[in-house]
């Protein structure tokens, strides 16, 4: 639980829906020059609002408990003017929300996207710690400054007779890479005659691996990889370049090249020689990769290429202000009570409102923002998609709350100790979209029954009610 100071809990469906303003945006060339210059004012941070301590009562997922229910004119249940099947959306989500399993701290938001209204909101400003929905903004800040076509270069280069594997960021090298490399190096040696090498990796690109406030050693190697430039086969290793630099010697022997000595860690000089570059697929491929599996080891490695892309140092400070200043200033989305430490979402010190998180999806929905972010639309999981974070392996929208939206929601989870989330989109009968956000921290229920009823949430967004 968090112990900040706690508020009244509210849900509300506002009669005809309630209007949010929309900052206006920016568009065309020059969106990730603008970026880079403007970051060279440092971004401040907003203060941190503590989460609410709302009572439950006798909740149980039938809407009988003691949560207060209020609307826009101060009265309970829809307004004439709404449209009824968002009003039964609100009146069947007041009940569910009152879900035991969520325990006492939940938020939760849903935004009718086409209408630019909210529909139902319950304590959505408050700040919760939101697990991985955080790569919801990572992956928002990477495509706008980088852009989705973006490559990661990892080059070989040669001199005073050592080949130095030099890495660029790309989280997805493969050993399959590293043997092309490999092979166009050799055959580079070969026609200069030299049959002997020296084997050294340079990940400078990425200052030295550090922890983000809010992490522990324990994340160290298997949740989370110290972070660096270079990395092969995504492996959970403590010293990622030296382990692709070994596995870069053992090609080269392979191919008949003799390696001496250990491989060590060093600086390329401006005077080596290029012998050979990969390039990763585009950076929308990574995006969608990271959001289906919810890999920590790809978002932290995005948020310092994106950091190093605006001109700020590669570091979680260099790419959490850039985040902020993309959210803020691009797309002009509120960061009131918003604060992150990591691109992953492992950090237990950050806090997004689920209004936040709402807003970003919510630009997924503008035909504007397709081409920039339509990578995130994508990379989604889908309820019940097998090798996603929703699919069956994982127990999601299996119960009788929640099969009827398999298939029919995309949303990104998020799930840590004492925290789960849930945020995505899903459209109506009549092809209107629905974007949501719920996030609970504190409850003692099982991690599993927790997720039902988060999966319940989402299935009622799309229209379910069992």
């Amino acid at each position: 639980m968090n112990n900040s100071t706690a508020e009244t809990q509210t849900s509300s469906f506002v009669p005809g829906g309630r209007r949010r303003h929309r900052r206006a945006k920016q568009s065309g060339a020059g969106l990730r020059r603008t970026v880079v210059l403007a970051l060279a004012v440092p971004v401040a941070s907003a203060a941190l609002a503590g989460p609410s301590a709302f009572a439950a009562g006798n909740g149980n997922g039938n809407g009988n408990g003691n949560g207060t229910t209020t609307t826009a004119g101060g009265t309970s249940g829809g307004a004439e003017s709404a449209d009824p099947s968002d009003r039964q959306m609100a009146a069947n989500l007041d009940a569910r929300v009152l879900d035991q399993r969520l325990g006492a701290d939940v938020s939760g938001v849903v935004l009718d996207a086409d209408s630019n209204e909210t529909l139902w909101d319950h304590d959505g400003s408050t700040a919760l710690m939101p697990a991985s929905n955080v790569k919801l903004a990572t992956a928002t800040a990477a495509l706008t400054v980088l852009g989705p076509e973006h490559r990661f270069t990892t080059k070989v280069v040669y001199g005073h007779g050592t080949l130095t594997l030099v890495g660029g960021g790309d989280r997805t090298l493969s050993s399959a890479d590293l043997a092309e490399l490999a092979k166009t190096a050799v055959a580079g040696l070969k026609k200069a005659g030299l049959g002997t090498v020296k084997v050294a990796v340079d990940d400078s690109l990425f200052p030295a691996p550090a922890l983000a406030d809010g992490w522990n050693d324990g994340y160290y190697p298997d949740t989370v990889a110290p972070v660096r430039a270079l990395v092969v086969d995504g492996r959970g290793v403590q010293d990622t370049s030296i382990d692709a630099g070994q596995t870069f010697a053992g090609l080269l022997a392979q191919d008949g090249v003799t390696v001496s000595g250990d491989v060590t860690r060093g600086t390329a000089r401006p005077t080596d020689v290029p012998v050979a570059r990969h390039q990763s697929a585009p950076l929308a491929d990574t995006v969608k990769k990271m959001l289906k599996t919810s890999d920590n080891n790809i978002a932290e490695t995005l948020l310092r290429m994106t950091a190093l892309g605006a001109g700020r140092p590669a570091t979680f400070e260099g790419g959490t202000e850039v985040v902020r200043h993309v959210l803020s200033h691009r797309y002009g989305i509120s960061l009131d009570n918003f604060e992150i430490h990591d691109g992953s979402g492992l950090s237990r010190t950050d806090r997004i409102p689920a209004a936040t998180l709402a807003q970003i999806l919510e630009l997924l929905t503008q035909p504007r923002y397709a081409h920039t972010l339509s990578a995130i639309l994508d990379g989604l999981p889908v309820a019940g998609e097998a090798g996603s974070t929703l699919g069956p392996e994982w127990g999601r929208f299996d119960d009788p709350h929640s099969q009827c939206a398999v298939g029919k929601v995309q949303a990104k989870t998020g799930t840590l100790t004492g925290a789960i989330a849930l945020s995505g989109l899903t459209r109506t009968d009549d092809g209107e979209w629905r974007v949501f956000s719920f996030i609970e921290n504190g409850s003692t229920a099982a991690p599993n029954d927790i997720k039902d009823a988060m999966d319940g949430l989402a299935a009622t967004v799309n229209g379910c009610w069992a």
